[in-house]
């Protein structure tokens, strides 16, 4: 009798164990609410440019990580219960530790009307969306229903509220729903290496960097190809491995990574102006990247060789620089991708240091 029961309460133990777990957890996620941060600190507050004397510019003012952008309440932590508290160490006695939430080889973004921040990320194969006024982080790696992201890069919002992501590997602009439901895709058969993308709203134009057919290819907003910029080459209008791009004043900038160079198109594909050479100094393009242009005509540049963040008048001359190489705040460590909000805030995807820096503008008076 006695090895009967203890062989059915061996059996019983953990699914009424388990059970009581998942109680438990409703009972945490019920209490749970979480607000967004940037993480920033006193002493990182303090970071601008240019430095003092002169007139600051920018002001450092966090970073992205991943669950760590989410915090509890400090009301509500105080008010957990013993229940939350020995789910949490119950679930990691019997499981083990979860390991973080984090962004491992972020590479472009982009930020909707409502702040939501949209990271792609080409080691973690998702997209990640920072939800400000949800409080949740939220990890996107469907590509297709049965189908993962293989290589994300690009991001663009698109029409309808609809997400727009390249695939470099899958060779295909994804749709997404705003809660991340895949919708479909296109530009397969066409796209060799689908990199950056840029958006026309008016027009309803979509453009693609495709990095292996040294070109931009455009769609419009049925995925349909409408037009081709650019071909093979080192002349003005010809691209070398294009992978960046932004849209902005009605003019497409190119960042033409082999040539060491950002072109400036029309929205037809009429080439308009470039600037940037190769060299040693601080302003000179070696690896250019990300491209990204403020409500001022400032256009930004991603110099990822040298690990900096380039900042340039609308005719290419050199303004000012943050960074150099390393893991402190204002530092980078082969950034890639950058985009800028309503709000002025220049955001950095530091690919190496597996996060995004973000700065805010300030302005010019």
């Amino acid at each position: 009798m006695v090895s009967v029961l203890g062989t059915c309460w061996k059996r019983l133990f953990p699914v009424a164990f388990f059970l009581c777990l998942s109680a438990l957890q409703g009972c945490a996620e019920m209490s749970a609410h979480q607000h967004f941060t940037l993480g920033n600190t006193d002493m990182e507050k303090k970071l601008v440019w240019p430095p003092p004397p002169d007139v600051p510019r920018f002001i450092y003012s966090g970073e992205l990580t991943g669950e760590a952008n989410f915090v509890s309440d400090d009301q509500n932590q105080k008010a957990r219960s013993g229940i939350a508290v020995a789910f949490e160490w119950l679930t990691g006695l019997i499981i083990g530790e979860a390991p973080p939430v984090v962004m491992q080889r972020p590479q472009a973004g982009v930020v909707d009307e409502h702040g939501r921040i949209y990271v792609t990320d080409a080691s973690r194969k998702a997209v990640f969306v920072f939800d400000e006024t949800g409080g949740q982080l939220l990890v996107w790696d469907r590509a297709a229903e049965m189908t993962r992201f293989a290589g994300p890069v690009g991001i663009a919002l698109g029409a309808n509220g609809e997400i727009l992501v390249s695939d470099a590997e899958l060779g295909v602009v994804v749709r997404l729903g705003h809660d991340g439901a895949p919708l479909g895709s296109f530009g397969k058969g066409i796209l060799k290496r689908p990199t950056g993308l840029a958006r026309d709203p008016k027009q309803g134009l979509l453009y693609v960097a495709d990095t292996r057919a040294h070109d931009v290819k455009v769609f419009d907003d049925q995925g349909r190809l409408v037009n081709t910029i650019g071909h093979s080459g080192d002349l003005a209008g010809e691209m070398n491995a294009p992978t960046h791009l932004a849209f902005a004043g009605d003019e497409l900038y190119v960042t033409d990574s082999l040539n060491s160079r950002i072109q400036i198109y029309s929205g037809n594909g009429d080439m308009l102006r470039q600037f940037g050479d190769r060299g040693l100094y601080v302003g000179n393009l070696v690896r250019p990247k990300g491209v990204a242009v403020d409500n001022e005509g400032h256009v930004y540049v991603i110099e990822s060789y040298y690990d900096h963040l380039l900042v340039y008048d609308k005719d290419g001359a050199l303004l000012m620089s943050i960074g150099g190489s390393g893991t402190q705040p204002g530092q980078f460590y082969l950034p890639a991708g950058i985009w800028i909000d309503r709000r002025n805030r220049v955001f950095v995807a530091d690919m190496f240091n597996g996060r995004v820096e973000v700065f805010q503008f300030l302005g010019e008076s």
